[in-house]
């Protein structure tokens, strides 16, 4: 099976191709690079989810077209077991930087047309001390499930814990990372209007 980054790059490419669109017209209605639309397309980069939900918009689909794996319109049940079976999906914290941090294990990909994007996300030690910001149309909704984790938002940077959550504007440019370093283990819920 093709790694999941390998499948979204080739989504994306296959849409737009279909749409008759080109790098460059992507690029001009999504306000990104023409290179970062090639990085993603050809699986060198998978960036965070503000520069995916760009292309998702200039192509005129939702995030979750990336994502889907089916049609199915009833319920999308996923089983523990089967999620740490099932390929996830591992984001860059900027658009053009390569080092990955967080593995997302999508909740909900066999449900067609939705709005919601449920993910558990793995979150590893990354020695970074500056993040680069991103916002997005949406909120997002964070569950701290294990470990300790940090949350730049706006100018304001919020510390959570086990047990702790947040409900946030995505609009607000934000970062969500371990704490100084450390690995934690996040339920996120990502709306994004569409």
């Amino acid at each position: 099976m093709a790694n999941s980054s390998t499948v979204i790059g080739a989504k994306i490419k296959g849409i737009r191709e279909s749409k008759n669109l080109t790098i460059e017209e992507i690029s001009e209605r999504s306000g990104l690079s023409a290179d970062q639309i090639i990085s993603v397309e050809t699986d060198q980069n998978l960036p965070s989810l503000g520069p995916l939900i760009k292309i998702a918009r200039a192509l005129g689909v939702r995030l979750g077209t990336f994502l889907d794996d089916s049609d199915d319109l009833g319920p999308a049940i996923c089983r523990a077991a089967d999620r740490e079976k099932d390929s996830s999906i591992s984001f860059s914290n900027g658009a053009t930087d390569a080092r990955k941090h967080m593995e997302y294990h999508p909740l909900a990909q066999q449900k067609a047309g939705r709005h919601m994007e449920p993910f558990v996300i793995d979150i590893h030690p990354n020695g970074q001390q500056e993040y680069q910001l991103s916002a997005h149309e949406g909120e997002e909704f964070i569950y701290v499930m294990e470990g300790e984790v940090e949350i730049a938002y706006g100018k304001e940077t919020y510390i959570l814990k086990q047990g702790d959550s947040i409900f946030y504007d995505s609009i607000v440019k934000h970062h969500v990372h371990g704490s100084a370093g450390k690995s934690a283990k996040i339920l996120a819920v990502v709306y994004i209007p569409f």
